[in-house]
């Protein structure tokens, strides 16, 4: 379970941080680097490039800090870095990621073995369904789903209208249904 910081102890942080104190920005980023991995995790789908692209978040959100103005949501100006990394990342990478890497998420131990196969196999194939989006639509899903954002947070984030948040999230939950619709079935018949 992730700790939660105050206002008053985050703003505390952000202070500190902008003045040169890399303690108080380390602290920050215990804070948010789980969230932070997860969302660029969802984005990459492979973990070794969402390591690679958190940590440079991290590094470029401090080398910006001083830029970020007090009274914004931290967790939204280092979603939106993160974001920019991880499409960077995507973009420098060569080749598709090993499908054993799509594969790492762990099922629910209390499964069966046949019923943990299936889920694991469902994960990847929402996995790799998510990273055949269009970025920009990818950007906005993840950010929802997995970075939690409200719509107005997802439209501050990517600095585009609330009306595009919303086309684009519906235009990707629409091209995820149709997808993994037949994906899905295909999977389960494997086990029956």
């Amino acid at each position: 379970m992730l700790a939660t910081l105050t206002t008053e102890t985050e703003a505390d942080l952000i202070t500190r941080s902008q003045h040169g104190d890399r303690n108080a920005f380390g602290e920050l980023v215990r804070h948010y680097y789980p969230r932070v991995i997860n969302v660029v995790y969802r984005m990459c789908g492979d973990a070794t490039l969402a390591e690679d692209a958190a940590q440079e978040a991290f590094l470029r959100a401090w080398l910006h800090i001083a830029s970020f103005r007090p009274g914004e949501p931290l967790r939204n100006w280092l979603y939106r870095i993160a974001v920019n990394v991880a499409l960077d990342v995507l973009r420098r990478r060569d080749e598709e990621p090993a499908e054993d890497e799509m594969l790492q998420m762990i099922p629910e131990q209390s499964l069966g073995p046949e019923s943990a196969l299936i889920e694991k196999e469902r994960l990847a194939l929402l996995q790799q369904a998510i990273r055949s989006l269009p970025e920009a639509a990818r950007g906005a899903l993840v950010l929802r789903e997995y970075g939690e954002l409200s719509y107005q947070e997802i439209a501050d984030v990517l600095d585009i209208p609330i009306g595009t948040v919303m086309s684009r999230l519906n235009y990707a939950r629409d091209r995820l249904r149709e997808m993994l619709k037949g994906q899905m079935l295909q999977a389960e018949s494997k086990y029956v």
